[in-house]
């Protein structure tokens, strides 16, 4: 795998807690509004632009993306942020409650993206795709990381960071919602060429989260690579912003679902349909294990476990609980087909809590809620390694990385 070091873009230290902000795709329009309105500060302006626009202005209008571009030059001309001299790695850890997770902030090859290189979990959507590669080219740089893993086995990338962390001090150090984020400058040239040449000898690498990011750093490529004549592969546009984490150290929670009605169903009609696939037992609000789904339906949860011979336990896509459920419960007994753009449906990340899913039901929005067993780290590499794809919402990353901790500048 190819990566280098870049020459980041980074907070002023005192600044770092007012300027790092939760991922553009966690947080709708109105949410960052208000975590931003008192903080001009927020790298929210630069990846949530609109929030600084009239209300009811398109997120996809082109003014969304030129107010993020007029921001971040903005944050550059006062000082807030602030281009290291030289080309760096750095290392960002986080700590939430007993996990602990560190991860290598680099610039990964959109070409190992192309060649398939990295490999992927999940399908993208189009405008999703434009959009990010819009804010891209606007901005010139790569606003938020992609989260990728490596398969650790022996190698010594774990024990360098380590070494490194205990002689320097870190750059960044602050708590942020019951996680603390914790940041390094790797400015040790010769750490950073033994960290690329271990990072050459590593085959693969895995999109954890940021498919649209990564899908869009290379669109924008090709897009400049056919512009530029002459291209020699060594340009930033080249690269792309990523933190590289050890597969071990990944915290994946479960990513639950709520249904607002029973398709026309009573629930004693809904119950015996869903028997037909499932063994129902009463049951708790978390999952004891694989293959167990809890379901909340009228006040009462219940365990449903799949019926002998329903998927294809050598199937690392079937065999999902996530994929159980929908080709065998939220397919035939809901008729939601189409869990991507059916309204019906919300998906709940495991960090809300059950409490959330009965909230749901209890208010009468939503019929019934499913709370999954989480999908592991092993069964998303095995996906990938088979050139497969997840159904969509299969895995909630936690703690998530703070975006405007670095940008990597396109030029």
């Amino acid at each position: 795998m190819r990566i280098k070091p870049f020459k980041g873009l980074r907070p002023k230290r005192e600044l770092v807690e007012k300027v790092a902000s939760p991922p553009y795709d966690v947080l709708e329009r109105e949410e960052a509004l208000e975590m931003a309105k008192d903080n001009p500060y927020s790298f929210l302006h630069v990846i949530k632009p609109e929030i600084d626009l009239p209300e009811g202005v398109d997120l996809y209008d082109e003014r969304v993306y030129r107010k993020g571009a007029e921001n971040l030059r903005k944050f550059v001309n006062e000082g807030i942020l602030v281009q290291d001299p030289e080309e760096y790695f750095y290392i960002y850890r986080q700590e939430m409650g007993d996990h602990v997770q560190t991860g290598l902030v680099v610039a990964a090859s959109c070409e190992d993206y192309g060649s398939g290189k990295i490999k992927k979990h999940e399908l993208t959507r189009e405008a999703k795709e434009l959009d990010r590669t819009k804010h891209i080219l606007y901005t010139n740089a790569n606003t938020g990381p992609v989260f990728l893993l490596y398969r650790d086995g022996n190698l010594p990338v774990k024990e360098l960071l380590e070494n490194y962390m205990q002689q320097h001090e870190p750059e960044y150090d602050f708590t942020s919602q019951g996680v603390r984020h914790i940041f390094w400058v790797i400015r040790d040239k010769g750490l950073i060429e033994k960290i690329k040449g271990i990072f050459e000898n590593i085959p693969h690498l895995y999109i954890a989260d940021g498919h649209h990011r990564a899908a869009a750093a290379h669109r924008v490529m090709e897009m400049k690579k056919k512009e530029n004549p002459s291209h020699t592969g060594e340009e930033e546009y080249n690269f792309f912003l990523a933190v590289v984490f050890p597969h071990d150290e990944m915290q994946i929670l479960p990513y639950n679902r709520a249904v607002k009605d029973l398709a026309g169903l009573s629930g004693e009609e809904f119950l015996k349909k869903v028997e037909e696939n499932f063994k129902i037992s009463p049951g708790g609000p978390e999952p004891p294990k694989k293959h167990t789904i809890s379901m909340y339906l009228g006040g009462k949860w219940y365990y449903l476990r799949p019926r002998e011979g329903l998927f294809d336990p050598q199937d690392p896509v079937s065999s999902l609980d996530v994929a159980i459920l929908q080709d065998h419960l939220l397919s035939p007994v809901l008729g939601i087909e189409n869990p991507r753009k059916d309204p019906r449906i919300t998906f709940v990340g495991g960090i809300k809590g059950t409490d959330y899913l009965e909230k749901l039901v209890d208010s009468g929005k939503y019929a019934v809620a499913f709370s999954m067993y989480p999908t592991s780290v092993e069964e998303l590499l095995k996906v990938a390694d088979q050139g497969k794809i997840m159904p969509p919402k299969s895995t909630w990353f936690e703690p998530k990385l703070k975006s405007g901790l670095v940008v990597h500048l396109l030029s």
